[in-house]
């Protein structure tokens, strides 16, 4: 019996011409760390982006915890248990970090989204002390009252995986969560995601930094001309001929 959480089976895209996602097989397991690497145009964002609902696949299945997420929209599936950390940060500029982090806590009880959301959820004590929490462990409680649009990049990246967890996703999806970091910045957010591997969620990373990606995943999916063309143990991954070909035109990773 299969304890994958996700599974890709066939996935094809196209933009016109392009064929930018060519019978896409992959399969996450459940609690697992999962990273997906490749040279640029491989076909790793348009896959999350088909994970999400941004994108409908032109064949094939996704399935997600047993359902089918095709048909669906980046809301529902949002509320089936899937968040993501994008490649640019998706915040609230003008708003308080703490006033951030409670507003998808709070969609997350009332099942959508209120413009006036954050001010509802300032009223709910229970919610305000689950945003503490998450930003306590994401070390953002003392910067909690900080108007995000003032935060520096590494700090904006932390305060939108805060967003995330506070929606107690089953799966989360993080489009190359340290993109512009410093080297500092990179080692705190692998730490922090190592912290919070102890919540259980699954994780798919999309990441060029191989010091990331080798200090985080158990399982790696390399991709290229929007194809799998490689899986395994990031040693495996390391060692393979056809990899370092793909990728680095014959350069060690």
């Amino acid at each position: 019996m299969t304890n994958d959480i996700l599974s890709i089976s066939g996935v094809g895209k196209r933009f016109g011409g392009l064929r930018a996602l060519d019978d896409v097989n992959l399969n996450v397991r459940q609690g697992s760390v999962h990273a997906i690497i490749g040279p640029n145009g491989a076909g790793k964002s348009t896959l999350l982006n088909c994970l999400v609902g941004r994108i409908i696949p032109d064949e094939g299945s996704v399935t997600f915890d047993g359902g089918s997420l095709l048909g669906h929209s980046p809301h529902q599936i949002n509320q089936a248990g899937i968040a993501r950390v994008f490649q640019t940060p998706e915040i609230f500029g003008e708003l308080s970090v703490m006033e951030n982090v409670m507003i998808p806590a709070f969609a997350r009880k009332d099942g959508a989204f209120r413009i006036n959301a954050w001010a509802r959820a300032r009223e709910r004590r229970a919610v305000r002390e689950e945003a503490e929490h998450i930003l306590d462990d994401l070390n953002l409680w003392e910067q909690r009252d900080q108007i995000v649009n003032s935060m520096s990049r590494g700090d904006k990246r932390r305060l939108e995986l805060a967003m995330c967890l506070v929606q107690h996703p089953k799966l989360l999806l993080l489009d190359e969560p340290t993109a512009g970091m410093s080297r500092a910045d990179t080692n705190n957010t692998v730490d922090l995601l190592k912290k919070i591997a102890e919540r259980g969620i699954t994780k798919v990373i999309i990441e060029h930094d191989m010091h990331v990606v080798f200090s985080l995943a158990e399982t790696v999916s390399v991709m290229a001309q929007g194809t799998v063309i490689a899986e395994g143990t990031p040693e495996q991954i390391k060692a393979s001929d056809k990899v370092q070909e793909a990728y680095l035109g014959g350069a060690h990773l």
